[in-house]
């Protein structure tokens, strides 16, 4: 196999991902500011009428709701991924999620924000980021050549985080002048996306196999996702040790009631997780990782459950932001390596279903986790609920790396070389930028 080449194009020379990038971070941005404010409403309203527990397990609910129908419809979304303009489908939802941003506003202005109203808008959001993901994470490598593919992902997930880091950043102190005007500032944000994506010019795809109906262009998906056993023990790491080890859930109850930090340590605590992978993406962007791939990425995994356990623990905002930092790095090492693993080893044909596969386990992840750091502090208490799912991180790392051996035999990135002629619309042999 040919090592992937340390002097291909930078993502940033070819104009149809710059274009893309900004849309990723604008959206980002607008994401998360708008996502930690519908927690923090979520969570007020609820201690209203409800203890400390009670209220937590709102803030799980937020999270199921997310990710039901992100389950039900993944079967969908990879196959429009792959069969319909994937420029098209990012545009579309985003200006949604502009509407539901500015609907989020007026609701707030006019005092009719509800817990009910929440759980509706938890919903529509789920929908609109099972359309997203497979289309934006499938849309990057049509762009650029696949020797560049690593750096782009960096890139991407620099975009990600900042937009992690920023909006949670802005939403708590705007919160504090105005509770309505974080969320003008997202709909607006995701206008700004929107516009962006328009200017990205015509994409390059491989042909997709229409001799089979669409049924069976799904199983296929998934079937090469069971059959690679690489792709599969990189998205099922990730699915259980994020679903065990979250606890992003919980920090509106961290920021609250244990530790006391009002709406400014809650931006704080939410954004710390981002600064930590921001430092890892920007190193990988310009010294990309191309050696022991495997191995480091289920280190990674167990420093996170390490890391969990410390925030669970802390009492003091600095150690707990110190925590959530470290949480953030070890994650975005993880997300770097497994997302570039399946990008690389994932013909384009099937890409849009082969995200959707993954972006339903990440969801499952994150919104289940939620739901199951909701719940277990129903029953036991934030702390504990956040200690134990960093023990379990560091449990099914362990299991996981004798499981799936594959994981740490991959040395590089390196596709198998019969990939290479199916990996097509990526400028691997042409240098111009697709205009």
């Amino acid at each position: 196999m040919r090592a992937i080449s340390q002097t291909a194009p930078h993502p940033f020379t070819i104009s149809n991902y710059r274009f893309l990038w900004f849309s990723r971070l604008s959206a980002m941005f607008a994401l998360y500011a708008m996502m930690l404010i519908l927690g923090w409403q979520a969570y007020n309203l609820a201690r209203e009428d409800m203890g400390v527990g009670a209220s937590a397990g709102i803030l799980g609910l937020l999270g199921l709701l997310q990710f039901v129908p992100l389950f039900i419809l993944t079967p969908l979304v990879g196959w429009v991924a792959d069969h319909m303009d994937r420029r098209w489908i990012a545009r579309i939802v985003l200006a949604v999620q502009a509407a539901i941003a500015l609907t989020l506003g007026l609701l707030t202005v006019t005092g009719q924000i509800s817990l009910w109203a929440i759980y509706l808008i938890s919903v529509l959001l789920g929908i609109c980021r099972a359309f997203l993901g497979p289309a934006i994470s499938s849309l990057a490598p049509n762009l650029v050549p696949k020797e560049s593919l690593p750096r782009a992902i960096a890139l991407s997930n620099i975009a990600w985080q900042v937009g992690v880091i920023a909006g949670p950043g802005m939403a708590g102190p705007l919160y504090k002048i105005a509770p309505a005007l974080p969320y003008f500032v997202c709909a607006a944000l995701y206008i700004l996306a929107v516009a962006a994506m328009l200017m990205i010019g015509p994409v390059k795809r491989s042909a997709i196999d229409r001799t089979k109906g669409p049924l069976r262009q799904v199983l296929d998906g998934m079937s090469y996702v069971w059959t690679n056993k690489l792709v599969l023990g990189a998205i099922t790491l990730d699915l259980l040790v994020m679903f065990l080890a979250g606890a992003t859930a919980m920090i509106p109850v961290f920021a609250r009631d244990i530790l006391d930090a009002g709406e400014i340590g809650l931006s704080l605590l939410a954004a710390s997780p981002a600064v930590g992978a921001v430092i890892v993406a920007v190193i990988f962007s310009f010294a990309p990782l191309s050696r022991n791939v495997g191995n480091k990425m289920l280190i990674a995994m167990a420093i996170f459950g390490l890391a969990t356990i410390g925030f669970g623990l802390s009492t003091s905002l600095p150690l707990s932001m110190a925590c959530l930092a470290i949480c953030g790095a070890a994650d975005m090492f993880g997300i770097y390596v497994r997302g570039s693993l399946i990008q690389l080893h994932t013909p384009d044909d099937r890409r849009g279903r082969v995200g959707a596969v993954s972006q339903v386990t990440v969801s499952a992840s994150n919104e289940l986790g939620d739901a199951l750091s909701g719940g277990l502090a129903v029953l036991f208490g934030p702390i504990a609920a956040i200690v134990a799912g960093g023990a379990g991180a560091i449990v099914i790392t362990g299991l996981w790396s004798r499981l799936f051996p594959q994981l740490g035999a991959a040395k590089t990135f390196d596709p198998p070389d019969d990939l290479d002629d199916n990996i097509s619309g990526n400028l691997k042999r042409n240098k111009t930028p697709i205009a």
